[in-house]
């Protein structure tokens, strides 16, 4: 009787020492299980069905705990001819495993949550900004830039070399625009030689007339004259001289402007021919 008593006393020693990891196991287990139930994932439910099964395994072995005989798990089997202490490590382990895998999981939820917070409050604040900007007029200053390069993609370059600028100034003749004309005249007459000095003077003095201002376009087309008093623009520069003077009023020198026309070029073309008479008849000339 002394020695089984004994070795009840043992037994119990056993049981309880077997059981207070236990209990330890399956307080360490129950909040997480909890805090597995905020995973939507499969993964984390899975997870979650693991634990809640071990918790279960738990349970039957605080439940035998009590009548001396121990429940075998239903997810992990114990050797045969194993100790209480291997299957409480066993279940430890798994715990253990089961855990990581759960912070695993959760630290990463934790840092998809926050990229996603960042990018929510990143745009939040470039909506705020739009409404701002266009609450203060910045919606008509963002456009700005684009419709600038619209427009400079939309004209031609500016015109450098004297052809070209004299090609530009007749446009702008055609067009009744009188000061653009004159400044790519007297743009390519700083570069201009030969015939294309004489076109540009030729066409500086068109320009001034445009404007009205014709004493100076009788004087340009003067300039035009002697720059080249033979050339096939000679007589046209004639006949501009002739037109301004009359148009200031001074008769007697648009008539000797047209006597000299018709001494150095006694056979114009017709146009100068008709032109000619014209002027002669304004002026009164004989």
């Amino acid at each position: 009787m002394k020695r089984l008593s004994i070795t009840s006393v043992t037994a119990k020693g056993r049981m309880a020492a077997f059981c207070v990891p236990l209990l330890a196991a399956t307080a360490f287990v129950a909040p997480n299980v909890a805090h597995a139930q905020d995973v939507s994932s499969r993964e984390g439910l899975a997870l979650q069905n693991q634990i809640l099964a071990l918790k279960q395994q738990l349970d039957q072995v605080q439940s035998a705990g009590g009548s001396g005989a121990l429940a075998a798990p239903s997810t992990v089997s114990a050797p045969s001819g194993g100790s209480n202490g291997d299957l409480t490590a066993q279940l430890l382990e798994r715990v253990n495993t089961l855990e990581q895998q759960q912070r695993e999981m959760r630290g990463e939820i934790d840092q998809l949550t926050n990229d996603l917070q960042k990018q929510t409050a990143a745009l939040s604040k470039q909506v705020s900004d739009a409404q701002f900007a266009m609450q203060n007029g910045g919606g008509a200053a963002a456009a700005a830039p684009a419709a600038t390069a619209e427009t400079a993609a939309a004209s031609p370059a500016k015109a450098t070399t004297p052809d070209a600028l004299l090609a530009a100034g007749k446009t702008a003749l055609k067009q009744r625009d009188y000061t653009t004309a004159y400044d790519n005249a007297e743009a390519a007459l700083k570069n201009a030689k030969g015939n294309f000095k004489v076109d540009a003077q030729f066409l500086l003095a068109q320009s001034l007339a445009g404007q009205k201002q014709y004493r100076q376009s009788a004087v340009a087309y003067y300039d035009a004259y002697r720059q080249a008093p033979k050339s096939a623009r000679a007589p046209d520069a004639l006949l501009g001289v002739s037109a301004s003077l009359l148009a200031m009023g001074d008769k007697k020198a648009a008539c000797q402007a047209l006597g000299k026309l018709k001494s150095e070029f006694p056979t114009p073309a017709p146009r100068v021919a008709r032109a000619a008479e014209s002027y002669t008849a304004k002026g009164g000339c004989s």
